[in-house]
């Protein structure tokens, strides 16, 4: 019945900026945008990978309060081939890395970064022994 995971979708607070980031910095392709029924700018898509997209919406005002353990959006994925490779890049183009490459307890190597926003981004490096990998 279904598929698979077709799109994030994120309310920005600066469109450009967050362009900048996803398109420039990371790499993602900008695809399409949709307008509002007044013919407003509303949502720019994203292409992650083939069938796989994140929504930018226009038009975030303020962010949630910072709770301690909220239920909800956590943090987005984003599977790469080299962690280093990854990690220096990012330092290249000036984002801060969170927390540097390591191997987490699932075997795999993984490093955070946050988005214009403050969403946390974590790159991971599959590990041929992570159970990820053996299922």
């Amino acid at each position: 019945m279904i598929k698979g995971i077709g799109h994030l979708a994120l309310t920005v607070q600066d469109m450009e900026q967050s362009l900048t980031f996803y398109c420039d910095v990371l790499g993602f392709e900008r695809v399409f945008n949709i307008k509002d029924d007044q013919n407003n700018p509303w949502i720019e898509y994203i292409k992650v990978a083939p069938g796989q997209f994140i929504e930018l919406f226009y038009g975030g005002l303020q962010k949630p309060a910072n709770l301690k353990r909220a239920i909800g959006f956590n943090h987005l994925c984003l599977e790469v081939h080299d962690i280093h490779e990854t990690a220096n890049h990012l330092r290249n183009q000036k984002v801060t890395i969170d927390i540097e490459p390591k191997q987490g307890k699932d075997h795999n190597y993984q490093c955070w970064v946050r988005d214009p926003d403050g969403n946390k981004i974590e790159f991971m490096q599959l590990d041929p022994s992570s159970p990820q990998m053996n299922c």
